[in-house]
């Protein structure tokens, strides 16, 4: 009988050993898998980064692209706002005009008159140092930045 107990004494420390080495390999595979979980994820974390800058580079580029298309525009409704103006007589010039154009600028002359399809008025003045400058109206004598 003692061998017996002897055996299944030693199979029972063999079965024991054997369970301890498989939970050692075990707890090994899964500190293995967490440092590789990590490894990806710092991967991802610095992928997703450099992905966020690229998005805002093109952002970036697209709004100025898009502030320039629209200056642009503006540039180019200004030219045709003043290249649609056609010489007029001064005589045609509203009195209106020419009552502001004493109050708002004293000692300046009407040099050429031009106006466009809204009735909007670009004047050529000459002021009293000889200067000249151009000015624009509506029909009423309100003053137009332009």
């Amino acid at each position: 009988m003692k061998k017996v107990f002897l055996v299944a004494a030693l199979s029972l420390g063999t079965m024991t050993a054997f369970a301890q080495e498989e939970k050692a390999v075990e707890a090994a595979v899964a500190t293995e898998v967490q440092e590789e979980g990590a490894v990806v994820e710092e991967a991802v974390a610095v992928e997703a980064q450099e992905v966020k800058e690229e998005a805002t580079v093109v952002e970036e580029a697209v709004a100025a692209e898009a502030q320039e298309a629209k200056e642009e525009t503006a540039m180019e409704e200004v030219a045709a706002t003043q290249d649609a103006f056609n010489e007029v007589t001064l005589e045609e010039v509203p009195a209106a005009i020419t009552e502001a154009l004493a109050k708002d600028h004293p000692g300046t002359t009407i040099s050429k008159a031009h106006m466009n399809k809204a009735s909007e008025y670009k004047l050529e003045v000459t002021k009293e140092d000889g200067t000249s400058i151009s000015l624009y109206s509506d029909a009423e004598g309100n003053w137009i930045d332009m």
